[in-house]
């Protein structure tokens, strides 16, 4: 039986642990009959190990995404890994301790240029390094946790994915000229390595238990793999700029 990603290629930064979201995409992609490749910061040989644990073998490239070097030399890279690219998975965030945990009104500048730089920005890095390798048809799909609202602890991390999802629109609008779409998906929280580096996270998952429509299941991270993969397929052809929420309906509910 074909699968919806029969022949594409894809590269799929952030997979740190199995309980990544990136590592189900990865997964999922794998199944769907894609060719995958990753990238990995700061431990490539992290990623490596964990990369075994996929159904297929992928190689795994070093990216720092604000070290223009990296950036400069991925496409070389991956050409010679897969040839072309048909899509990029962007599930990259980081801000400094400082920025989170209920420090909002004395975080630094320096520590906020950090997290967008690295959050937000690296989306367009990203996503710019692969394109001479992607023509139309490609898509490109991101990670967001809903930037709509403030969250407890997530501090300069949400101004910093408010800044990510724009900047999905803004590339949306620019390279649809090529046919290349850009999305995100809004997961709810996952109890992945990037959720247990936020200070207070059980507080921000709490609100899931009594709010989400839908059961939610913190260690499930399937259903966002899921939704990366079909934005990821040709089933959304016509798709971009969008934002699709896989949070057990939270997104939509009042009081």
């Amino acid at each position: 039986m074909s699968g919806i990603l029969d022949g594409k290629r894809i590269l799929i930064t952030g997979v740190l642990m199995e309980s990544s979201i990136a590592f189900h995409a990865a997964k999922l992609a794998q199944e769907q009959g894609a060719e995958v490749i990753l990238t990995a910061f700061p431990r490539p040989t992290l990623t490596e190990r964990i990369a075994k644990k996929l159904p297929k073998p992928a190689k795994v490239i070093e990216l720092d995404v604000t070290n223009q070097e990296h950036l400069d030399r991925l496409a070389g890279l991956v050409k010679d890994e897969l040839g072309s690219l048909d899509g990029v998975v962007h599930s990259i965030g980081f801000a400094p301790q400082d920025a989170l945990g209920g420090n909002f009104l004395n975080t630094p500048f320096e520590s906020v240029a950090t997290a967008m730089h690295v959050s937000a920005f690296s989306l367009k890095s990203l996503t710019m390094a692969c394109r001479p390798l992607m023509s139309s048809g490609a898509a490109v799909v991101g990670l967001t946790f809903d930037a709509q609202f403030a969250w407890p602890q997530y501090d300069w991390m949400g101004p910093a994915k408010a800044a990510l999802e724009a900047t999905s629109r803004y590339l949306a609008r620019d390279l649809g000229k090529e046919g290349i779409r850009c999305n995100l998906v809004s997961a709810g929280p996952i109890g992945s390595m990037a959720a247990k580096s936020i200070p207070g996270f059980t507080d921000l998952a709490d609100v899931w238990n009594t709010r989400s429509p839908l059961e939610w299941n913190m260690a499930d991270p399937e259903p966002t793999g899921r939704a990366i993969v079909a934005l990821l397929s040709d089933w959304f052809p016509k798709t971009t700029g969008e934002i699709v929420h896989v949070d057990g309906g939270v997104h939509m509910m009042g009081a």
